[in-house]
């Protein structure tokens, strides 16, 4: 299920190339999607990384028909040149763009819909 050993994800994570920015402060970085659920997210790796990483991001996802995505995360870890973030919040607003993104890209649209109401539960 991982490209990484030992990772233990929960919640079911769709391959998704699309563009997005982090934002940090008055930092931005302009990236790109390597992967995503309704809890994390996984960028490509900046050449210069000067982030703070006990501080939040904003990731902003340019999802085509669906819209921009506006997540609240913060950073989990660094290795193999690609960041991964948990998502802390994602807003009512956001919800349903996500869901639709994943549907396309995940292969279990009930484990789909299991993640969505843990989601829903944490709000």
């Amino acid at each position: 299920m991982s490209d990484f050993p030992g990772e233990r994800r929960q919640f079911s994570r769709a391959k998704i190339d699309l563009p997005v920015e982090i934002h940090q402060g008055g930092s931005v970085w302009h990236q790109r999607l390597i992967d995503i659920s309704v809890a994390g997210i996984s960028t490509d790796q900046p050449d210069i990384w000067d982030a703070q990483y006990n501080e939040p991001f904003t990731l902003i996802i340019d999802a085509g028909r669906y819209g921009t995505l506006e997540l609240h995360a913060y950073l989990q870890h660094v290795e193999a040149q690609r960041l991964g973030f948990a998502v802390q919040h994602v807003d009512h607003n956001n919800v349903e763009p996500l869901r639709s993104l994943l549907s396309e890209h995940v292969s279990d649209p009930v484990a789909l819909e299991a993640d969505i109401e843990k989601l829903d539960r944490q709000e």
